[in-house]
């Protein structure tokens, strides 16, 4: 164990201790509440507010068996600012993640990609597209069963055309395969080996993108007619 660890104990037994604990920690909260929802905070936002409980929720309830003490913290900052968003019907695509972080055609470039995201934010910020938002919140929904949540995808969906042909064929892989898909859908977990296998994909790229790979997956096997638009080419990789 770390020694902040062992400091998180103590703090959480006394109360001089654990002030000076949260003052010494007020960098720490902002930078993980800022990712937990994709953008800047500062101490006269909410979410800042609310990531100052959740740090003091987990002072309070930390153990050493729970592992380490920071990652427990990120957990309860990131649950607390998710149901507050939820609670308040902020799923904010702009502040957020947009759909477009699915798009994977090797053809697009940052300029395409920039292009695209303005649309889609300013597509899906008017009342008619509420069907789309209804989408994300189910799909965020789900994804929560597998330990992350659509806002994550921003930071793991695949960059270079490499990549991105690599997931295309993972994905569809999955989706050939019933019995591997349901696999997936029980235990929560991408059998790797297996794809790594059958697929000829490096470790590393089903590793780093397991997350985008599951998404994709689950959108295209599920009714997300909107998102599924954003993936059409993972679809047009098994006609090359």
């Amino acid at each position: 164990m770390r020694e902040i660890d062992y400091m998180a104990v103590e703090a959480a037994a006394d109360n001089q201790k654990l002030n000076r604990f949260l003052e010494q920690h007020e960098a720490y909260i902002i930078k993980c509440a800022s990712k937990a929802v994709h953008k800047y905070l500062t101490n006269r936002d909410d979410e800042w507010s609310l990531a100052q409980i959740a740090f003091t929720e987990a002072v309070l309830s930390y153990d050493l068996e729970k592992g380490s003490f920071y990652g427990f913290a990120e957990l309860l900052i990131r649950r607390k600012l998710i149901d507050y968003y939820r609670a308040q019907s902020k799923y904010n695509i702009e502040q957020a993640v947009d759909p477009s972080v699915f798009s994977t055609d090797p053809g697009d470039d940052d300029a395409y990609d920039y292009s695209v995201r303005r649309a889609v934010e300013k597509q899906a910020s008017v009342d008619e597209n509420e069907s789309l938002r209804l989408e994300i919140e189910a799909a965020n929904e789900l994804f929560l069963g597998y330990g992350f949540s659509f806002y994550d995808l921003a930071d793991c969906s695949p960059k270079s055309r490499k990549t991105k042909r690599s997931c295309a064929l993972a994905v569809n892989y999955l989706l050939s395969n019933p019995i591997l898909m349901n696999q997936l859908q029980d235990s929560k977990k991408l059998l790797i080996n297996i794809v790594e296998k059958n697929c000829q994909i490096p470790r590393k790229i089903l590793e780093r993108h397991r997350k985008y790979i599951i998404a994709a997956a689950e959108i295209l096997s599920g009714d997300y007619p909107h998102l599924a638009e954003y993936l059409k080419f993972i679809r047009k990789e098994t006609d090359r």
